[in-house]
């Protein structure tokens, strides 16, 4: 099973720099996960209302070209739109397809970098999804949710932690709730898992020649229940082409879908 997930920013937009064309074209994959997807259903491009003849399933925000998730997979047994916050389940954060006994989500987790009014709404959301990833631990099905989690973990998640210990996305509570997520409730960090060398980053700023330095941060993640971390094989960061500021996370599971 290899499963793919990117933060596109702006369906559209990676549309128009060849997302489709690389989906359509790369190595047989089972599942794709999309974040901050920025249109309605009826807005998505043609190529992408339904590639490859695979079922896919959108969770918009309520808000026009803002967040909103997407997943491309076979036709699930169940589709989950929201985990239960009429506030952020109307910004398009969470879809989850059920497979059998795995479940699969697509999570794009807040940034707080445009302000302290959204660092204060990062952190309400933090506080709302720590007990829903509780859930899924307990729910004896196989877990992986995958996204944008706008959080690096540890130093090795970023290029320049020092100077980056006081902005979101490196905070000490940020970082201490990831830790939470994994030390705790007992998720794994499949690509660090599978992966421990530095300067594997899967976020550029468009400022300056970060892409080109590779000066970046690793906020993307696959996190998964502990069954179905173990059969994961390989974890690649796709940085051939760019379709948006960030890489496409890449992971071939020992494991069948269907």
């Amino acid at each position: 099973m290899r499963i793919i997930t990117l933060n596109v920013n702006g369906l559209r937009s990676a549309e128009r720099k060849g997302f489709a064309h690389w989906l359509a074209h790369t190595d047989p994959w089972d599942v794709v996960c999309v974040q901050e997807i920025r249109c309605a259903d009826g807005d998505v491009p043609r190529a992408l209302a339904n590639p490859r003849r695979s079922h896919a399933a959108f969770q918009p925000a309520a808000r026009r070209g803002y967040a909103g998730v997407a997943l491309y997979s076979q036709a699930p047994a169940r589709l989950i739109r929201g985990f239960g916050s009429a506030e952020f389940d109307a910004e398009g954060r969470y879809l989850q397809a059920d497979f059998r006994m795995l479940s699969i989500v697509s999570l794009y987790l807040p940034s707080g970098s445009s302000g302290p009014h959204r660092q204060a709404s990062k952190f309400r959301f933090l506080d709302a999804f720590l007990p829903q990833l509780a859930r899924l631990a307990r729910s004896g099905r196989e877990v992986i949710v995958c996204g944008d989690w706008n959080i690096a973990h540890q130093p090795i998640d970023l290029t320049n932690w020092r100077s980056n210990q006081k902005n979101s996305g490196f905070l000490p509570e940020e970082r201490a709730w990831l830790s939470r997520v994994l030390d705790e409730i007992g998720f794994v960090d499949v690509f660090r898992r599978l992966d421990p060398r530095p300067e594997q980053y899967t976020w550029w700023s468009n400022r300056g020649q970060a892409w080109k330095k590779n000066v970046g941060w690793r906020i993307d993640y696959q996190i998964a229940t502990p069954g179905i971390a173990s059969r994961a094989r390989s974890a690649s960061i796709y940085k051939a082409r760019r379709f948006s500021d960030h890489a496409p996370l890449v992971v071939d599971y020992d494991f069948e879908l269907a």
